[in-house]
């Protein structure tokens, strides 16, 4: 079946796009794209197509996960070889590990600003 678009980007809102795309570079390897002036919408320079851009809200509320009062609405997976290692990782990074871990094969974290993201065990990279 043929879609009718490509996907091409998950925007996330925040009160620093700066900072949340230092962030997400360092997950992923991903360079910063610095092509934005007014620092209001970064993208990571991703090389399998879709990436990750960030944009300023001055009055960003950060999602209550898991709760209804802030909805998530949205989050982004990361398949990793090793959870321990990983979760090491994005903690030195300035994540948070969530109150409520649901499974054991994935953990699910808060980035710097309050988003939800998992790191999720890949068999397949082992």
């Amino acid at each position: 079946m043929t879609g009718i678009a490509k996907f091409s980007l998950v925007a996330l809102d925040c009160p620093d796009p700066e900072a949340l795309a230092a962030f997400y570079s360092a997950i992923t390897g991903w360079p910063v794209d610095d092509d934005d002036d007014d620092g209001d919408w970064i993208e990571l320079n991703s090389e399998t197509g879709a990436t990750i851009a960030f944009q300023r809200v001055s009055d960003h509320q950060p999602p209550v996960w898991p709760g209804n009062d802030h909805p998530q609405q949205l989050h982004i997976d990361f398949d990793v070889m090793n959870l321990d290692v990983g979760e090491e990782q994005v903690l030195a990074l300035g994540a948070r590990k969530a109150e409520f871990q649901p499974g054991e094969t994935f953990r699910v974290y808060l980035d710097p600003a309050g988003h939800p993201f998992c790191l999720v065990l890949d068999m397949s990279m082992r």
